[in-house]
């Protein structure tokens, strides 16, 4: 029988949680950490702020939020892999980072009340999603009006050249990755789809707006391999 795509990606961070961060410093040749950077200083989240950060994997994004907000913010991570969550447990206990709560919990149905957070955010988890627009419109529902909603993922490079050594590096380089140093050739193989079939940065910015945000903008990382998409739920 086969696998939905919900469980195949359940199965696969379940597998490789031991070296996701190793395996994503390398795969992105640690460029991952200047998008999350620049995305941040976009951001500009103030102390006191609450946050919730979905698909929050081993907790990093989760944690950059927590050092912005502070003691008197609050940041919440959600993610459905246990395994993950637990990587991510224990960096927040070793920082000592009392305003973060890590929690399990699915995407596509949000466990939060509306208008709960001030900025919601989703980093390299939308693609693993099972419908796109259903997460958009949860992410955008927990925000508070005028909040904002920030999705940092890979994208579809349109530069000719740039686009099909691309194609090359996450079709045949990146599961050969896997196999050689996380001994996960099939998993890493099957991410390698999830983001060739991810839409590109106009299209992901139509579906935004398709969700209830306004004033939504995008910013392209390293030629358009990745991407990072702004929006703003409305004030009224």
């Amino acid at each position: 029988m086969e696998q939905s795509k919900e469980q195949k990606v359940h199965h696969v961070f379940e597998k490789i949680y031991g070296n996701y961060d190793k395996m994503n410093s390398l795969i992105s040749f640690k460029q991952h950490l200047k998008w999350r950077k620049a995305t941040m200083a976009i951001m500009n989240v103030p102390k006191g702020a609450h946050a919730l950060d979905v698909c929050c994997g081993t907790a990093d994004w989760t944690i950059a939020l927590a050092n912005e907000v502070g003691p008197e913010g609050s940041v919440v991570g959600l993610d459905f892999s246990k395994n993950m969550l637990k990587i991510g447990e224990q960096k927040v206990k070793d920082l000592h980072l009392d305003q973060i709560s890590l929690m399990q919990g699915n995407a596509m149905e949000l466990p939060f009340e509306d208008n709960s957070f001030d900025y919601v955010t989703i980093g390299f988890g939308l693609r693993n999603v099972p419908d796109y627009m259903q997460v958009l419109k949860e992410l955008n529902r927990v925000a508070k009006p005028g909040g904002m909603v920030v999705c940092l993922d890979t994208s579809q490079p349109t530069m000719l050249g740039f686009k099909q050594g691309y194609y090359f590096y996450f079709r045949f380089i990146m599961p050969v990755f896997g196999k050689l140093f996380a001994k996960s050739y099939s998993e890493y193989s099957w991410l390698q789809e999830s983001a060739r079939d991810f839409p590109g940065m106009k299209k992901l910015e139509s579906m935004f707006k398709q969700a209830g945000m306004e004033n939504v903008s995008y910013k392209a990382h390293f030629g358009g391999v990745a991407a990072t998409h702004f929006g703003y739920k409305p004030s009224k």
